[in-house]
């Protein structure tokens, strides 16, 4: 059973993904479209599991499986869509190494997928009392379920759903332009 730990915003994190990010664009090669820094490590100030979520848009989703033994060599055990249909999925670590990376990977015109994690990065990154507030809910699971990894999931499921719809409706309303 994975444990859950949520850590203080660690300034570190940004060049880590910069780092893991490289490594996985020459693995992707010519298929690759762009990488995104995602998730909770890539908000400042935002506690977090110490896991570097990456979003990698490609030109093709099926040519992603050929790059398998690419992404093996770099640790990573890839896991296919695992719940999100239009994904492809892997992650770095696991069974018994600490989990360092996961990666996300969709064709570049699945638009819902991508809006909705670019949105709620953003927001999270322009509303600082949502994040803290996020970033609380995380640590207060964490606490409550150490050991529980799923169950810490499931305690974030609907503060998470409510806050992406949230955070679309900011985005198509308010982003800014820059």
């Amino acid at each position: 059973m994975a444990e859950v730990t949520v850590t203080d915003y660690d300034s570190r994190w940004p060049e880590l993904y910069r780092q893991e990010a490289a490594r996985l664009e020459a693995a992707l090669g010519d298929n690759l479209v762009r990488m995104f820094h995602m998730g909770s490590t890539s908000v400042p100030g935002l506690r977090a599991k110490p896991v570097i979520d990456i979003m990698g848009l490609v030109w093709d989703l099926t040519k992603v499986e050929d790059c398998r033994p690419a992404f093996e060599k770099l640790g990573y055990k890839v896991l296919g869509e695992c719940g999100i249909p239009g994904r492809r999925y892997m992650r770095r670590g696991g069974d018994g190494a600490p989990r360092t990376h996961h990666v996300h990977l969709y064709q570049f015109d699945d638009s819902r997928n991508i809006l909705k994690d670019i949105a709620f990065r953003e927001f999270l990154r322009c509303h600082p009392e949502q994040a803290a507030a996020y970033g609380a809910l995380k640590s207060r699971l964490a606490q409550e379920l150490p050991e529980d990894y799923m169950g810490y999931c499931r305690g974030k499921e609907k503060f998470v759903e409510q806050l992406s719809k949230q955070a679309l409706a900011w985005f198509w309303r308010e982003f800014p332009e820059k």
